[in-house]
């Protein structure tokens, strides 16, 4: 006796929309898997646990994290200078390897800057060191997406990193960006690949 098989199978492209992650600021509960996630970058600074705490306890307007079921696969850090109104600097930003290539970096920063532009002009700022292509990648593809400038100055030379071995900081701005446009939304946008 033959039988069929009537179960279904949801289409790729249903699959595909439910692995992309939500974009959404964080908690004190993301605060392990922040500093789990950021030191499994190997290429950003460490720092304690206690600064992730602090992080989505008092800034968690300006940082972001891609949670794909319950795991974070994403996280932007980010602060506002205290005596420069208008302009966010982005502190570290770092992508699980695996979920590397599908956009998610730029959505955490997308999701940050509809979530502070809407209606007057903010700057970003970012250091990068010169070997780190891919970030200095991810700003360029920012400016690109917002139609704003990017410009880059002397960040922190590596003398001023003393005996701890470090790569020059440039300084990269981008801005001013104005009020985002409307296909944008801030909070829970899925990431997207560009």
């Amino acid at each position: 006796m033959a039988t069929s098989n009537s179960q279904t199978h949801p289409s790729s492209e249903a699959c595909q929309a439910a692995a992309r992650p939500v974009i959404r600021r964080p908690t004190l509960a993301d605060a392990v898997q922040m500093f789990e996630l950021i030191n499994a970058a190997g290429s950003l600074d460490k720092n304690s646990l206690y600064l992730y705490l602090l992080l989505c306890r008092d800034f968690s307007s300006t940082c972001r994290v891609a949670q794909s079921g319950s795991r974070l696969v994403g996280v932007t850090t980010a602060y506002l200078p205290a005596d420069q109104p208008k302009l966010v600097f982005i502190w570290q930003v770092a992508v699980a390897e695996e979920f590397r290539g599908r956009g998610i970096a730029l959505a955490m920063l997308t999701d940050l800057v509809a979530d502070l532009a809407a209606s007057d002009p903010w700057f970003l700022q970012t250091t990068i060191t010169p070997s780190n292509t891919a970030s200095q990648k991810l700003f360029t593809a920012l400016a690109r997406k917002f139609r704003a400038p990017i410009s880059s100055a002397d960040g922190f030379h590596e003398n001023l990193f003393g005996r701890y071995q470090h790569e020059a900081e440039v300084l990269y701005t981008v801005g001013p960006i104005a009020a985002v446009c409307e296909e944008v939304q801030p909070q829970n946008i899925e990431a997207q690949a560009l």
